[in-house]
């Protein structure tokens, strides 16, 4: 690549960055101070953001609201919500923005280079030229205003973010490491909630908002980033020509500060608010965290994700041990964080007592003065070395681009020291070097300085309180009736009148001519033929298996995948049970401690499935038990030999490890029903009429959650029950007979699994023992779940073949039509939540759900109104085009090798073909209007169905308990 051309540019390093196969070039620009990295590699899926240090000065959100707002309009792109308009019309793989507690940025992705120069111009001219000074009802849409809607009517508050918050702040997890950070750098903008604290959103004014954006959103306080195979000196000279030009340098004051250390530990004690069905006893958050130098310690930065692991992350981890054998929480959680100019490494015991303080802190203190006295395992640290180099190698992201996540890294460092992008990106060499130290103390050094030795630590304990969010809400309507009482009747009228000029701007659609601005491609620019599917059938000692020949680079992506079908319903759930024991417990030659470092020295991972695969054509469902395995070719033979050993030597008869592994896995539970309150929701919904979504409830949904809640408060009676019945389980699922493989890697990695399947076979039982069909009882239940959260998650289901209709490709087009439209507009933009979604299946099922709502019977009422909306449908061909744009963006999303293996065996299991794949393709590709308006029916159908579930606000449930025939305890 040549930058001699670019004179506007000074090129301040080149670096071969070998690691990631990449040409590394970091820039300024003259004129405007605008600090620029590049990569330069062969990935087609190419990534962008621009970036600004944001430090907040308060907990009001400013960067937080000014994230979602700069991207509501533009001077050159008037219309209310580009960023909509984007998501609904390009070939995106990635579209988003981010605010961080020191730093806001927006990225994007796209595979099409014209696309991809489409999302850039947005972009840019969003967070340079946005329409925020033109319209304060964006800055009162987003963040927060009063809301009457007459005279009479009480006093409220609305607003996206604020909703989003306090959705955020419903969880004890969060507030805590919210709070873990404001503990360590109190005298830092780190003690500051960059989100928005919902008390303190309010708080924040029009002009204080604007003035944010003035600081902060100039190029010389910014930091733009390009990655991947693209024209990189036509794209600087664009971003120059278009914007950095036009701005002349200025010193912008966003230096991030160092916290001062402390002297000795700070002690922070707070509530949080859990539901009345919920205990106070062993429901307390103990917190030990310490401050680690800074984040320009580049060596640092990978030895402490190695000391996690080694001391407190691998299954039997010494501390982790300790403390879960005192009783101190059932749950023991460590992470390093590393997004901040100082790292934190924070210790937290969940489900444990503020009266357990001291024990917590002594028994911390006693390990690691121990591991320091007597080493810490050596073969711990080599395969908490060996799993990050793994993970580093393969570099496998899911569904976020890898330059994506290289560019926050880039972060990571760049916007502490503006000369050092790269510092994180090369980590090979550290990684040998850490190598290296295993043997000579260097670890247990640094746990003696940072964590023995450190004054900077705090301890943060979040303490379970009942009411805490009717005392807020109570005291919130108390000051906003106070306050509504002292305006005169002309300012009450003028909250009246804003609340509905709001409105008004909020329904009006964006005018013709300026949808007309953004820039998007046409039908052509669309592949007219899909991903094929990478599946071919082979038996090898006469075992089928399912053979993906794709690039793995020397990755083998395998499963042995057992018929789990033949099981009485009874038993369905404890596949999920089984899931969580198999592979951490003992086997005949290792304690679970020694096979949790075997696997992570040997593979990149062993871990357990439960596939459920319902057939497109025919009315049947397979279950299936599938281990998953990812592992270098030289090493497949060891690989197999702990799969063996896993699979045919697994003791479940030390209970106390049971306990554990039952304790944590509610506790995550827990945390995962509390983050994911709409797809839990929906899939309950679903689960009333669906066989398919009642058996992903009964494994990994509520009832599955209260089959582990039940295990675990009643271990001791049932301790001998659940091994009995797992070693039953086990003795009805691995056979010979029962046992098929699927293989995604070169023909080298599949020819060498191929010679382990005879011996695999041979640990296997060679007779099927005797099994029963499962048989589901479907019972519409409509239930409502009380939780501690401020907001709700409302799904509402329904089967439409049941209805005579048949599945089509337009109903992938509906699902973003109605997320960045209908949905959209009158449950986010409208109601406040901060989001909503949908989604249909081959088989029929189809749901709609919102995402910390603060609504619930007026978004019911909105998914009634979906009907009527498709059957007044109307959208000019260019509208169309755009809509069947955004729904490509998701349907040819890249997909990494392992992405690539999942999705060929799940078509297999589904009867999913290349032809139908296609015909559903060139649906989506030639759909119009009247297609559209054609599944009004459908929707009609899944409506009928009245399958109602709510997670929320107990308070809010209770309002409106006529929308339920039963309200219960989540948790």
């Amino acid at each position: 690549m040549n930058l001699k051309n670019c004179s506007a540019y000074e090129l301040l390093e080149e670096k071969n960055l070998e690691d990631i196969k990449s040409a590394g070039f970091l820039l300024k620009h003259k004129k405007s101070g605008a600090r620029i990295c590049l990569i330069s590699n062969e990935d087609d899926n190419k990534v962008f953001y621009v970036g600004f240090r944001t430090p907040s000065l308060d907990s009001t959100g400013a960067a937080h609201i000014l994230e979602h707002s700069v991207l509501c309009g533009s001077e050159k792109y008037p219309v209310k919500d580009p960023f909509v308009e984007l998501a609904k019309c390009s070939l995106n793989t990635f579209l988003n923005a981010m605010t961080y507690p020191d730093k806001t940025i927006y990225p994007l992705a796209s595979c099409n280079d014209k696309d991809f120069q489409n999302l850039m111009e947005v972009y840019m001219d969003a967070v340079f030229h946005p329409n925020i000074y033109k319209h304060k009802e964006i800055f009162c849409q987003e963040g927060w205003h009063y809301e009457m809607d007459e005279m009479d009517a009480p006093l409220t508050i609305n607003g996206v973010v604020y909703n989003e918050m306090k959705g955020a702040f419903s969880s004890p997890d969060g507030v805590l490491e919210r709070e873990i950070l404001n503990s360590l750098y109190p005298d830092t903008s780190y003690a500051f909630e960059s989100g928005g604290n919902p008390e303190n959103i309010p708080e924040l004014t029009y002009e204080q908002f604007l003035a944010f954006h003035q600081k902060y959103y100039h190029p010389s306080n910014s930091y733009i980033y390009l990655y991947g195979n693209m024209d990189m000196e036509e794209k600087l000279e664009w971003i120059d020509q278009e914007y950095l030009s036009k701005y002349k340098k200025i010193a912008v004051d966003s230096d991030i500060k160092i916290q001062k250390p402390f002297t000795e530990p700070r002690e922070v004690v707070i509530p949080y608010n859990i539901a009345s069905g919920e205990e106070l006893k062993d429901n307390a958050y103990l917190s030990y965290n310490v401050s680690i130098e800074t984040i320009l310690d580049k060596t640092l930065y990978v030895a402490f994700d190695i000391l996690d692991y080694a001391l407190l992350s691998a299954p039997g981890a010494p501390l982790k041990q300790a403390l879960l054998d005192a009783g101190i929480g059932k749950d023991i959680m460590a992470s390093f964080d590393c997004s901040s100019l100082q790292p934190l490494f924070s210790i937290v015991a969940k489900n444990s007592n503020s009266e357990q303080k001291e024990e917590f802190l002594k028994i911390i203190q006693d390990v690691l003065k121990e591991q320091v006295r007597t080493g810490i395992n050596r073969k711990s640290l080599m395969a908490g070395i060996n799993s990050f180099e793994f993970r580093y190698r393969e570099a496998d992201y899911g569904s976020f681009p890898k330059g994506l996540l290289l560019g926050i890294k880039c972060l990571d460092s760049w916007i502490y020291d503006e000369n050092q992008p790269f510092l994180h990106l090369e980590e090979l060499e550290i990684i040998e070097f850490l190598k290296a130290q295993a043997e000579t103390g260097y670890f247990e050094q640094l746990v003696q300085k940072y964590f023995l030795d450190n004054p900077h630590a705090s301890v943060v304990i979040a303490e379970p309180q009942y009411g805490l969010n009717t005392e807020k809400e109570e005291a919130l309507a108390k000051k906003l009736a106070e306050y509504k009482a002292s305006l005169s009747m002309e300012e009450k009228q003028a909250v009246v009148e804003f609340t509905r000029r709001l409105k008004q701007y909020q329904e009006e659609p964006s005018a013709p001519e300026d949808l007309a601005t953004i820039p998007m491609l046409s039908r052509d620019d669309i592949k007219k033929t899909g991903e094929k599917l990478y599946i071919r059938e082979h038996t090898e000692d006469d075992t089928l298996v399912l053979c993906h020949d794709i690039d793995a680079n020397g990755i083998a992506y395998f499963s042995l995948i057992f018929d789990a079908g033949k099981i009485s319903s009874e038993e369905i759930p404890w596949l999920g049970i089984l899931k969580a024991v198999l592979g951490y417990v003992d086997t005949a030659s290792y304690s679970f401690q020694e096979l949790a470092n075997e696997i992570n020295l040997h593979t990149g991972g062993i871990f357990s499935e439960i596939g459920i695969y319902p057939h497109a054509k025919k009315d049947s469902i397979l279950l299936k038990y599938e281990v998953k395995i990812k592992t270098l070719y030289h090493e497949i033979p060891k690989t197999m030999e702990i799969v063996k050993e896993i699979i045919s030597g697994s003791n479940f008869r030390k209970q106390e490890r049971l306990y554990e592994i039952l304790a944590q896995l509610k506790s995550r539970l827990q945390m995962s029903l509390s983050a994911s309150g709409h797809s839990v929701s929906s899939i309950r919904a679903m689960s009333y009429f669906s066989e398919s979504a009642r058996y992903t409830d009964m494994v990994q949904g509520i009832e599955f959650y209260q089959l582990v809640k039940d295990l675990e408060e009643h271990f001791e009676e049932k301790k001998d029950f659940i091994t009995s019945k797992l070693e039953s389980l086990m003795n009805l699922i691995f056979y010979r007979d029962n046992l098929m493989f699927s293989i995604g890697a070169e023909p080298e990695g599949i020819e060498a699994l191929e010679k382990e399947i005879p011996a695999i076979k041979a640990i296997l039982s060679e007779h099927a023992p005797e099994t029963s069909e499962p048989s589901l009882r479907l019972e519409k239940k409509n239930e409502g779940f009380l939780d501690a959260s401020q907001v709700q998650y409302v799904s509402r289901a329904g089967n439409f073949k049941q209805a005579g209709y048949e599945y089509t490709g337009t109903l992938r087009i509906l699902k973003v039509l109605l997320s960045y439209d209908y949905l959209w507009i009158n449950i986010r933009v409208k109601g406040g939540a901060y989001g909503c979604m949908s989604g249909f299946t081959r088989r029929g099922d189809g749901y709609f759900t919102s995402y910390r709502d603060p609504n619930l019977s007026k978004t019911n009422e909105i998914y009634e109104g979906i009907p009527e909306y498709l059957e007044n449908f109307q959208a000019t061909e260019k509208e169309m085009t755009g809509y069947i744009l955004g729904t490509f963006s998701s349907v040819d999303a890249p997909l990494t090798p392992a992405g690539k293996t999942g999705r060929s065996a799940t078509a297999y299991f589904t009867g999913i073909t290349e032809e139908m794949l296609q015909k559903e393709r060139e649906e989506i590709l030639h759909a119009s209007q009247e297609d559209i308006r054609s599944l009004s029916g459908v929707v009609k159908a899944i409506l009928k169905e009245n399958a109602f579930c709510v997670i929320g606000n107990e308070e809010k449930l209770k309002e409106e308990k006529e929308l339920f025939r039963e309200l219960k305890n989540l948790y």
